[in-house]
C-alpha cells in the first residue's frame, strides 16, 4: 500500500469544497486519474509468479467445479434451537425396542409419492442453446415451488398424525417416554433435503441420454431409502438393474432378506449384490494396519454381467406393437449394439483395451455398418452409495476419484470397458422423497459440513443405535461432585428413600461424554464441543466405522432376535476391527472403538467375501493382541466381548510417566542449562525407567 501524503486542514477543507462544487456542477471533474499501483511479483520455485493472474484454462476449472456445487435449504435458526434443547431433555428408550431394527413404511406415506424427480423439457435441433437453457431454467423454478408445497403438506400431515396419537395415548398408561414427550413435546419433524441445482440435474439428464442400461445403486444397510418413488417414477421408462452395495457390511442374512423383499416388490427388475474392495495383501508398507484396494470378486462379476447380458438379450426383441405389423418389423432397428463379446467383458481390466490403438479399419467397419458403437452402461443414484468403487472395482484400478465424504464426483466421467462397452459415472444427487433430514444424514445422502441440525441427528442416530454403549461412554452426571443435600427434615416427612436414581441418557448427554472422552472443549469457555462430538459420531456412522443395517418389512422378530449378537443393541451390527498388534497410535479423527471379540466358536465356513477373510484373520490374531494389550492374566470366557479405547489407554500411560519425573525435571532443569553433558544420561533412565513401568502395567 503507497504511503499517504501528509495534507493540512486548509488543503482538507478545499478538497472538500471541490467535491460538493463537482456534485452540484458548478466545477467540471478532473478528468486526473489515481495511479494505481501494481505489487511486484515474486518469481516462485517453479519459475511462475506468485501472486500473478491464474491461468484461463484453470480458472474456467474451478469455475465449472463451483458450478456443479450440491445446494439445499436452510434451515431456521429457531428449528435448530428447538432441537437443541428437546435433545438434551427427551430421555432414549434403553433398551432399544426390537421394532427398531425393522425398516417400516412410515416414510413411504401418500404425502411422499407427490414427490417427483424433473425430467428435461423437450427440445428441437434448430433451437438455440440460449433457448434450450431458459426453457430448461422455468421448467426447474416451476418444480423448484411444487415440491416446496409438497414439503409443507409432508410436514403439516406429521403434526396432525402425532397429535392424533397424542390423544389415543391419552386413556391407556403412560410410559416414561410418553410422559416427557407429553411434557417437553416431541422433536419436531425436519424438511426433507433433496437437490436443488439445476447444473446438476442436467449430469443425470445428460447420462440417462447416453445410457441404453441403467444400474440404480442402492446402500444395502438401507435399500429403499436410496429407490425412492420419484426415482423408480424416472426410470419406469428405462431398462435398470438394482446393484446392492456394501453388502460386506450387513453380513449375508440380511442381504439375503433384502434381495428377497427387493424381488417381491419390484418383480420385474433384476437385483445384483457386490462387494467393491478386497485386501491386499500384507507387506512392509501396511505397518500393521488394513488396506484394500478396487477389486470385484468373480461369482459377484458374474451375476452383473449374467444381469447385464439378460438386460440386453431382452432389448433385442421387437416389442409387441412391432411384431405385430409387418411393414414396422422390416424397418425395426434394436437400439443397442447388436454384437457384444461377454466373454471379452468377463475378463475385462484396465489392460484389457486400448482405444488409442484401434484400427481405422475397425472404426469404419463399424461406421459402415451404421450401428452404434458401444453398448453404453450408466450408474446413477445417490450420493455415496458405491458408483465409483464399483467403476474402479470393474477395472480393477483406481480410474476415478473415490472418497467417504458424499458428493466426490462433480461430473459425468465417461470410461471404455471393453471394445464393445463402455461406462458412465454420474455424480450423486439427493433425490426427493418423504424422508427426514436426520436420516438422510444418518445412511451418509448428505454431506456432514451441510448437517447443520447435530442435535436432531443424533437423536434419531441414539434411538436407534447404542452410542454409549458402543464407545463406552461415562455419563456426564458421574462426573460431576454430587450436591449434599444439607435441609432438615422432621421424622416421617421426608419421602424419598435416598437411593440413586438411574441414569437416562439423552442425546446430549451422548455428545457430551463423546466429547469429554475425545478432550474437546470449546476455545473461550471451556465447555466440552458438542458439535464437533456430532460431526464425528454422524462422519462414523455414514463412513460404515460403525456397523449398523435395517431389516426388510414384514420381517420375523424371531429372525432378527435369532440373528442379533446383543439384545437391545438397536441396529447396530458389532463387527471385529483389525487392530494394530504393534501399539500404534489411531488417528483421533477415525473415531474408532476397538472390540476385540471372541471368535473360537464362530462357524466361519469356507466363503471367500471380505467379511469372512476378515473375520478369520481376527479370529487368529485374537489372542496375541488380546495378551499383548490387556495382559496375560485376561480370561477368555470372563466376559463376551471387552470394549476400550487405545488413546485412552496410551494417554494413561503417558500421564502416570509424567507425573512420575515431574519433580526430577524440575531439579534437573538449571543443571542442564549449566551442563548439557547431562542430556544423555536423563535420557538413558527415562527410558529405561519406561520399560519398568510397562512390564509393571502387564503384570498387574
Amino acid at each position: 500500500m503507497p504511503r499517504r501524503k501528509p495534507t493540512s486542514t486548509r488543503q482538507k477543507k478545499a478538497d472538500i469544497q471541490l467535491k460538493r462544487a463537482i456534485k452540484r456542477g458548478d466545477v467540471p471533474p478532473s478528468e486526473s486519474k489515481k495511479e494505481i499501483h501494481k505489487p511486484k511479483l515474486r518469481r516462485g520455485p517453479t519459475g511462475t509468479f506468485i501472486g500473478s493472474v491464474p491461468d484461463p484454462a484453470h480458472a474456467a476449472t474451478v469455475h465449472a467445479a463451483a458450478r456443479l456445487q450440491s445446494s439445499f435449504i436452510t434451515l431456521s435458526s429457531k428449528f435448530l434451537e428447538d432441537t437443541k434443547v428437546l435433545a438434551s431433555k427427551l430421555p432414549l428408550t434403553r433398551p432399544i425396542p426390537d421394532a427398531v431394527v425393522i425398516h417400516t413404511e412410515d416414510f413411504q406415506d401418500p404425502t411422499s409419492q407427490k414427490f417427483t424427480c424433473p425430467r428435461r423439457p423437450k427440445w428441437r435441433f434448430d433451437m438455440t442453446k440460449k433457448e434450450v437453457e431458459l426453457n430448461e431454467e422455468g421448467m426447474f423454478k416451476n418444480w423448484l415451488d411444487q415440491m416446496d408445497r409438497c414439503v409443507l403438506d409432508w410436514q403439516n400431515e406429521f403434526e396432525s398424525d402425532s397429535r392424533a396419537e397424542e390423544s389415543d395415548c391419552q386413556d391407556g398408561p403412560l410410559s416414561m417416554t410418553e410422559i416427557f414427550n407429553e411434557e417437553f413435546g416431541r422433536m419436531p419433524r425436519s424438511p426433507t433435503y433433496f437437490e436443488r441445482n439445476l447444473d446438476v440435474w442436467r449430469q443425470l439428464w445428460r447420462v440417462a441420454e447416453l445410457s441404453q442400461i441403467l444400474l440404480v445403486l442402492l446402500d444395502s444397510r438401507c435399500p429403499p431409502l436410496h429407490f425412492p418413488p420419484s426415482l423408480a417414477s424416472y426410470t419406469s421408462d428405462r431398462k435398470i438393474i438394482l446393484v446392492l452395495t456394501k453388502v460386506d457390511i450387513i453380513g449375508p442374512e440380511r442381504t439375503s432378506a433384502w434381495v428377497e423383499y427387493l424381488h417381491k416388490k419390484y418383480p420385474h427388475l433384476p437385483v445384483v449384490q457386490v462387494e467393491s474392495y478386497a485386501a491386499k495383501q500384507e507387506g512392509a508398507g501396511h505397518q500393521g494396519k488394513p488396506q484394500y484396494e478396487p477389486h470385484l470378486p468373480s461369482s459377484f462379476r458374474e451375476r452383473l454381467v449374467a444381469a447385464i447380458q439378460q438386460v440386453h438379450t431382452e432389448m433385442m426383441i421387437p416389442p409387441e406393437k412391432v411384431r405385430l405389423n409387418p411393414q414396422r418389423l422390416s424397418k425395426w432397428k434394436p437400439p443397442v449394439k447388436a454384437d457384444v463379446d461377454w466373454d471379452n467383458v468377463m475378463k475385462a481390466s484396465d489392460a484389457t483395451y486400448d482405444r488409442a490403438k484401434e484400427s481405422e479399419e475397425e472404426r469404419f467397419k463399424i461406421k459402415q455398418k451404421k450401428g452404434l458403437e458401444f453398448l453404453t452402461i450408466g450408474l446413477i443414484g445417490q450420493p455415496n452409495v458405491g458408483k465409483s468403487s464399483l467403476l474402479n472395482a470393474l477395472f480393477g484400478v483406481n480410474k476415478v476419484g473415490v472418497s467417504k465424504n458424499p458428493g466426490k464426483t462433480k461430473h459425468l466421467q465417461t470410461l471404455i470397458w471393453t471394445p464393445d462397452v463402455r461406462l458412465v459415472d454420474c455424480p450423486g444427487l439427493v433425490m426427493p422423497n418423504g424422508v427426514p433430514m436426520e436420516m438422510q444424514a444418518l445412511c451418509g445422502i448428505l454431506p456432514i459440513s451441510c448437517v447443520s441440525a447435530v442435535s436432531s441427528s443424533i437423536f434419531l442416530a441414539a434411538q436407534r443405535l447404542p452410542i454409549e454403549h458402543i464407545y463406552g461412554l461415562e455419563h456426564p452426571e458421574l462426573l460431576s461432585t454430587p450436591v449434599l443435600d444439607k435441609r432438615t427434615w422432621r421424622d416421617g416427612v421426608r419421602s424419598d428413600s435416598g437411593g440413586e436414581k438411574p441414569l437416562v441418557w439423552t442425546a446430549m448427554d451422548v455428545l457430551v461424554a463423546y466429547a469429554n472422552e475425545k478432550k474437546w472443549f470449546t476455545a473461550k469457555a471451556g465447555r466440552p464441543d458438542v458439535h464437533r462430538a456430532g460431526n464425528a459420531l454422524l462422519r462414523a456412522l455414514a463412513e460404515g466405522k460403525i456397523g449398523w443395517a435395517f431389516w426388510p418389512p414384514d420381517t420375523d422378530l424371531k429372525t432378527i432376535v435369532a440373528n442379533m449378537d446383543d439384545p437391545g443393541s438397536g441396529i447396530w451390527i458389532p463387527r471385529a476391527l483389525v487392530i494394530d498388534s504393534d501399539g500404534d497410535e489411531i488417528d483421533e479423527d477415525e473415531n474408532m472403538v476397538v472390540e476385540v471379540r471372541y471368535l473360537e466358536s464362530a462357524d466361519l465356513g469356507p466363503s471367500q467375501s471380505m467379511t469372512s477373510r476378515r473375520m478369520r484373520k481376527m479370529k487368529d490374531r485374537a489372542p496375541t493382541v488380546r495378551s499383548q494389550i490387556l495382559g496375560w492374566r485376561l480370561v477368555r470366557s470372563a466376559v463376551p466381548h471387552v470394549n476400550f479405547n487405545m488413546k485412552q489407554l496410551y494417554r494413561k500411560l503417558h500421564h502416570d510417566i509424567i507425573q512420575q519425573y515431574t519433580t526430577c525435571t524440575t531439579y534437573f532443569l538449571i543443571t542442564l542449562l549449566v551442563q548439557p553433558s547431562l542430556m544423555k544420561i536423563i535420557c538413558t533412565c527415562l527410558q529405561r525407567s519406561y520399560s519398568w513401568f510397562w512390564l509393571c502395567f502387564l503384570d498387574r
